[in-house]
């Protein structure tokens, strides 16, 4: 399952790991966020132990949106050793997202 990120927890959760996390920036209202959710959760379910994957709210975390320049979403941002690496905005099919993975592993 997808982790839930926020402000509260963004530092401990994501900039302070080890591992590569993928961010997905996203709101209920967004169709083409909805329609990645799945894909969210099967990496989250293919990548347990190796990567973190997780969600931000843009509703309710605004400063993380602004923080990293989200303008448009589903924006789904790639962090490694608290730096972001690689980004992908919009829907995209699951093998965009398994490339980038596992370029960074």
């Amino acid at each position: 399952m997808a982790l839930e990120f926020n402000d509260t927890n963004f530092q401990e959760k994501v900039l302070d790991s080890d591992k590569l996390t993928v961010v997905d920036f996203w709101a209920e209202w967004c169709g083409p966020c909805r329609a990645i959710g799945p894909v969210i959760e099967e990496l989250s379910k293919e990548y347990d132990g190796k990567i973190n994957v997780g969600k931000v709210n843009v509703d309710h975390n605004p400063k993380l949106s602004v923080d990293y320049g989200i303008t448009s979403i589903p924006a789904i941002l790639f962090l490694k050793e608290g730096k972001v690496v690689d980004k992908l905005v919009g829907a995209q099919p699951k093998s965009n997202f398994v490339k980038k993975i596992e370029q960074h592993i």
